[in-house]
């Protein structure tokens, strides 16, 4: 218990900080909703875009005019905060005790290895549900003004619990990462790496229906904001997916620290 509140104490002002971030995002992108939503003119702006980039972004699959339409093209960007977040959370509050050099204090304590990672691990875990609470919250404060209705709001709450799961899968691997990794340094960079590779894949992958079995490797296309907007559900089979994913790297991570040779 004494290890999990440590961990939160020493990376609250982390959370605050991507806290800060979501709110300038959402702040700044319910700005220019608000100059759609006044000015359906400005969306034949989006046919001069070339459709690749309307894909990217799902503009093809939303209005943005509407509530809806708008969280929906903002759905990938604050999925891209939230994972940043949780795999940097990851990698960093396990392989931060070599950098720190505070890792010979961790091995005095009367506690298994396997003990630090639990207590570590759901430090990490609470600051990836503050700081999705906090952007559900973020959203539908921002959206208020505009009379949202009971579709609007089974949306986001659809939306934020599938971000939610693409956090844990980027946190398992970011502490898969932070207990595997022989140089520490390394371990945040490979994290954010890995995060930003899967996240063109799912780019890639909607570019072209030929190119739709990449969305099995990448969090980001496991579950589609359409999908979500217009029917209503999350797809059980990519939740299966994700949990398996989860297990296995934290189970990796168990494994691979308590084997490792920790650096004094």
């Amino acid at each position: 218990m004494n290890i999990y509140l440590r961990e939160l104490k020493a990376n609250y002002k982390s959370l605050l900080i991507y806290c800060g971030i979501s709110l300038f995002f959402l702040v700044t992108g319910f700005t220019k909703f608000k100059a759609y939503a006044e000015n359906p003119d400005l969306l034949a702006i989006l046919d001069s875009m070339p459709p690749a980039m309307l894909a990217t972004f799902n503009m093809n699959a939303f209005n943005l005019t509407t509530l809806p339409g708008f969280f929906g093209v903002f759905y990938v960007f604050l999925g891209l905060i939230l994972s940043i977040a949780a795999v940097m959370w990851g990698s960093d509050i396990i392989s931060k005790e070599e950098r720190d050099k505070t890792v010979e204090f961790s091995l005095t304590l009367p506690v298994r290895r396997s003990t630090l990672i639990t207590a570590k691990s759901a430090a990490a875990l609470t600051n990836c549900i503050a700081l999705a609470l906090v952007t559900w919250g973020l959203v539908l404060a921002n959206s208020a003004r505009y009379n949202p209705d009971a579709e609007f709001y089974s949306f986001v709450s659809l939306g934020m619990v599938s971000l939610f799961i693409i956090q844990c899968i980027f946190l398992a691997v970011g502490i898969f990462l932070g207990s595997a990794m022989k140089k520490h340094k390394n371990s945040g960079s490979v994290a954010v790496s890995l995060l930003l590779g899967t996240y063109f894949i799912s780019v890639i992958a909607g570019l072209n229906e030929d190119f739709d079995f990449l969305k099995y490797f990448t969090p980001f296309k496991y579950f589609d904001p359409a999908s979500l907007l217009y029917e209503s559900r999350i797809d059980l089979p990519f939740v299966w997916l994700s949990a398996g994913i989860i297990a296995v790297a934290l189970v990796g991570a168990y494994i691979a620290y308590s084997k490792r040779d920790l650096y004094i």
